[in-house]
């Protein structure tokens, strides 16, 4: 139960009171800190954290002394945990009412341990949700590789006790613009869904400029519910539906060509609960990032195709990317790493996993298959194509693959560095048409990029005078080389299908790989809902 946030002081406050009343009429001291003492002891048997807190601080309360202090904290807690649900948090991990129930009716020391212990763990459950999310993110998709930044329990409540309550409380959530603009986002949606939502979806499968009719008119209401269209009365798709159907499509990824066709109906009836949805699940996924990004750093957004270069905040490079294939080993995986160095006219020596699925079988039934990748046995010695290659299986199969610098290498003329037991990298590739396509899932896995060369020269930027004539001058030479980034870069491979861009103005995308249906999902199973605001 989560009371009106005007009257969860009285409340808290009374309860607290009724404690420290309690406190007053308990037996002589002594005998009332070896039971308390004994009473936390075993209500926190089973939490190691816990426990070790309070052995190592001697069993001191940092609740439930009845002074001043101690009742700030509490109404410190209690006032924070009203908000929790603005952040998308399981209601049903925080029954206050309960815990001011059992505040009211303490008698004894033993309920107060108990009362204490409760209270400790009340904290820790808010703060590791809200700072660092609810769920284990591999536990949901192994294809997110992200590790949470957990603070260690013990020092949570250490640095509680010694802080003041409401500021160290307030100190918990992220503090990226972006989390904000998401709540942000799921305050105005809640209350417009409150108040009705979108209205009618649009019943049409496609509309073009120049209809008109009670299909243009849903079309027209539904913009203008949406925040695209000023009000207007128009039955025609003249071109103010026109343009507010671009400024739509751009939100959302799609071709802006102004005309409401299959893929951008589908969009426009896309109800405001969806839409809820991937907010909260993006909070989520900002939680889980947590960290420092680092004031020069690379963000791959693997559902917008693109690699961005990020300096003080503010987007300084951006450029089309090309993602892995959406099936089970080809996904690119999400996770942080940092850029280390670039190499140019770089070998594709061959993942082993590609050989074995995709080159084996090919050499089983042509030995000259792969004509343009070289063969060699574990002393780097060409192996002939005249081998029976019939014998081995993808288990026995000795040999390594590579194919030297050139023109055609599968990764261009020049791969990005940030080694990572995924072997991921940003690389060139001789493929550029399908740059040209909108959905770009077609790697291994790694990520490739449509302007590599622009890239190189941004990342070579701070530590040269003339980048580009660096980069051509080892380009131009042919040979492989390594050049290393002297202020190495964080790289982050992220999923956000909902996320705000560089106007601040929500952009929504495709779950192309269906990792955020799956951490909904699980957020759900977790006792997560969409909050139902009265109009």
């Amino acid at each position: 139960m989560i009371f009106h946030r005007y009257r969860v002081s009285a409340f808290v406050l009374a309860a607290s009171l009724a404690a420290s009343t309690a406190i007053s009429t308990l037996p002589a001291l002594s005998q009332t800190i070896s039971t308390f003492a004994q009473s936390v002891a075993e209500a926190a048997v089973g939490d190691e954290e816990v426990a070790a807190f309070y052995r190592d601080n001697g069993y001191e309360p940092i609740w439930t002394s009845g002074s001043d202090a101690h009742q700030a904290r509490i109404l410190a807690l209690f006032q924070a945990i009203q908000h929790a649900d603005d952040h998308g948090l399981p209601l049903a991990d925080y029954d206050t009412a309960a815990l001011e129930a059992e505040m009211r009716a303490i008698d004894s020391p033993r309920d107060l341990g108990r009362v204490e212990v409760e209270l400790s763990k009340l904290l820790l459950t808010y703060a590791r949700q809200i700072e660092t999310g609810i769920l284990t993110p591999a536990a949901v998709d192994d294809g997110i590789k992200r590790e949470v930044p957990l603070r260690d329990r013990t020092e949570i409540l250490k640095s509680f006790a010694a802080a003041q309550p409401a500021p160290f409380l307030r100190s918990l959530p992220p503090k990226s613009e972006e989390y904000a603009r998401l709540m942000r986002e799921k305050l105005h949606l809640e209350h417009l869904r409150a108040s009705g939502g979108w209205g009618p979806t649009v019943t049409a499968s496609a509309l073009e400029p120049g209809a008109t009719g009670p299909q243009v008119i849903e079309l027209r209401n539904r913009l203008i519910k949406m925040g695209y269209l000023d009000r207007s009365a128009t039955q025609t798709y003249d071109d103010n539906i026109r343009r507010a159907v671009q400024r739509f499509q751009t939100d959302m990824g799609l071709g802006t060509d102004g005309v409401a066709g299959a893929g951008t109906m589908s969009e426009i009836n896309t109800s405001i609960e969806d839409r809820l949805e991937s907010i909260v699940v993006a909070m989520e996924r900002e939680r889980w990032m947590n960290i420092e990004r680092g004031d020069r750093y690379v963000w791959v957004n693997l559902t917008t195709f693109t690699a961005r270069i990020v300096d003080g905040g503010k987007v300084t490079f951006e450029t089309r990317s090309v993602i892995g294939k959406n099936i089970s080993t080809h996904r690119t995986p999400e996770f942080s790493d940092t850029m280390e160095h670039m190499i140019v006219n770089p070998s594709w020596h061959v993942p082993r996993s590609i050989i074995v699925s995709e080159y084996l079988p090919a050499l089983q039934r042509n030995p000259g298959a792969a004509g343009h990748l070289r063969i060699t046995d574990g002393a780097g010695r060409v192996v002939s194509r005249a081998t029976d290659f019939s014998k081995y299986s993808a288990r026995s199969f000795p040999f390594a693959m590579s194919q030297p610098p050139g023109p055609g290498n599968a990764l261009g003329y020049v791969k990005f560095m940030f080694p990572n037991q995924y072997n991921i990298y940003l690389h060139d590739t001789p493929s550029k048409s399908l740059f040209d396509h909108d959905v770009r899932a077609y790697s291994h896995g790694c990520i490739r990029l449509a302007q590599p060369f622009d890239f190189a020269y941004a990342m070579l930027a701070p530590q040269t005078n003339d980048p580009v004539g660096d980069f051509q001058r080892v380009l131009k030479s042919g040979a492989e080389t390594k050049i290393d980034l002297e202020q190495p870069v964080p790289v982050h491979l992220v999923y956000r299908t909902a996320y705000t861009d560089t106007r601040g103005v929500m952009n929504y995308r495709d779950d192309i790989y269906g990792r955020d249906a799956r951490i909904w999902d699980a957020l759900q199973a977790a006792g997560v809902t969409l909050r139902a605001l009265e109009s």
